[in-house]
């Protein structure tokens, strides 16, 4: 069970578009995807999903730059949290990948990084509800994105599934997971995963160097 506070929930797969960069400075609001190595909990994730090209991530944050300090927020542990860049890349070995908006990525990022800021402390959401009031990673990624986007969506909400790919169980490591918590899985309900954000149409992708 306490491998879900370092994993993040990504299901379904989004359609996007990795394109080969050279080195970057970050700029507020850039998102950076892992591949967290958390065990079952993140194999049963990465079982049913991907991101572009392939990867698998199994969490994402929010750069945020004040002066020469460079942050990241993320939900992750049992709360939103804002963190070292340093900090953030020292959990594994597997390469981090960097998502920029393409269309104003100033003003919009900064936008989602003043959003995000306001949720620090809040704490992480272990059931995978869309919830204002609670936050897994990647809900906290769609969520300053959408109110950076004027409360409008600028990523897309999917169905998620907690089964089996081809099977009507559920993965053994979910059913215990949510047995734990005495509830049911939220299968079918609107979310958003990682990997599905990488593979977004608006954002740019490439490795961090």
């Amino acid at each position: 069970m306490k491998s879900l506070f370092f994993s993040c929930l990504y299901v379904l797969l989004l359609a996007g578009t990795a394109v080969a960069q050279p080195e970057v400075a970050l700029r507020k609001g850039d998102l950076l995807f892992q591949d967290l190595d958390c065990g079952g909990m993140c194999d049963a994730i990465e079982a049913v999903t991907q991101g572009f090209g392939g990867h698998h991530f199994s969490h994402v944050g929010i750069v945020d730059i004040s002066g020469d300090s460079v942050m990241v927020i993320e939900a992750i542990g049992v709360k939103v949290q804002r963190i070292p860049l340093a900090q953030f890349r020292s959990r594994n070995k597997n390469t981090i990948w960097l998502g920029r908006v393409r269309e104003h990525p100033e003003e919009i990022g900064s936008a989602a990084v003043s959003y995000a800021r306001r949720q620090i402390g809040k704490p992480y959401d272990g059931l995978f509800r869309m919830d204002e009031d609670k936050f897994y990673c990647s809900e906290l990624v769609y969520d300053a994105f959408r109110k950076a986007n004027g409360n409008k969506p600028f990523f897309t909400l999917n169905p998620m599934t907690f089964r089996e790919p081809g099977k009507q169980q559920f993965f053994p490591v979910w059913e215990q997971y949510f047995k734990e918590l005495g509830q049911a899985p939220p299968e079918g309900e609107p979310g958003i995963n990682p990997g599905g954000i990488s593979r977004s149409e608006r954002l740019d992708v490439f490795p961090l160097k």
